[in-house]
C-alpha cells in the first residue's frame, strides 16, 4: 500500500469519527432538552399541586375561594383581592403549560387536557370578571387564547352539570352537619 492509501484511510476513519461523534452530541442535546421539557412541565404541575394543596387543605382560603367563584359580591375588598391572587397562580401556571405546548414540549393531548381546564375554569362569572380586571398582562400569545375561549365558550354541558349537582349536594350535607355539630 502507497502512503496515499494510508493518508486516504486515515481521513475517512477520521471522518467517521466525526459523525459519530457529531450525532452522538446531537443525540445527548436532544435528550437532555427533552428532560428539561419533562421537568419544566413538571414544575408547572407542582405549582399547581401547591395551589391545589392549599385551597383543600386551608378551610378559609377554600370557602374564599368557593364563595368568590359563586357570589364575588359578597368578598370584601381583601378577599378580592387574595382571590386575584389565586387566579394569577392558576393562570400563570396554565400560561407556562400553554407556552410549552406552542414550543413543542408536550404532545397534544396533554396541552389538549389543559385547555380544557382552562376552558372550565373560564366558565366561571367570577372567574371571567377577574380576567377582565386583572392589573398585569399575561404573554400576548395565552392572552389571545383566553380571548378566544371566552369569545367562543366551549364546554362539556354535561360534565358542568354533574358537578353542579355534586356541589350542590355537599351543601345539603354540609347544612346538616353543621346544624348537628
Amino acid at each position: 500500500m502507497s502512503f496515499e492509501s494510508f493518508e486516504t484511510i486515515g481521513i475517512v476513519v477520521s471522518l467517521l469519527g466525526l459523525v459519530l461523534t457529531l450525532g452522538g452530541l446531537a443525540l445527548r442535546t436532544h435528550q437532555n432538552t427533552q428532560s428539561l421539557r419533562s421537568l419544566n412541565y413538571s414544575r408547572a404541575v407542582d405549582r399547581l399541586a401547591a395551589l391545589q394543596g392549599r385551597l383543600s387543605g386551608d378551610a378559609e382560603m377554600a370557602k374564599l375561594f368557593a364563595v368568590g367563584l359563586r357570589d364575588p359580591d359578597r368578598m370584601s375588598t381583601e378577599d378580592r383581592i387574595r382571590l386575584t391572587w389565586v387566579f394569577y397562580e392558576m393562570f400563570g401556571a396554565f400560561e407556562f403549560i400553554h407556552d410549552q405546548a406552542n414550543a413543542g414540549a408536550l404532545p397534544s393531548d396533554v396541552w389538549d387536557r389543559w385547555a380544557e381546564t382552562v376552558a372550565w375554569w373560564l366558565s366561571f362569572p367570577a372567574v371571567q370578571a377577574w380576567w377582565h380586571a386583572r392589573p398585569t398582562p399575561f404573554n400576548p400569545r395565552f392572552t389571545r387564547f383566553v380571548e378566544d375561549r371566552l369569545a367562543e365558550p366551549r364546554m362539556d354541558e354535561e360534565a358542568a352539570r354533574r358537578w353542579a349537582e355534586f356541589v350542590r349536594a355537599g351543601e345539603s350535607s354540609g347544612e346538616a352537619g353543621e346544624s348537628s355539630a
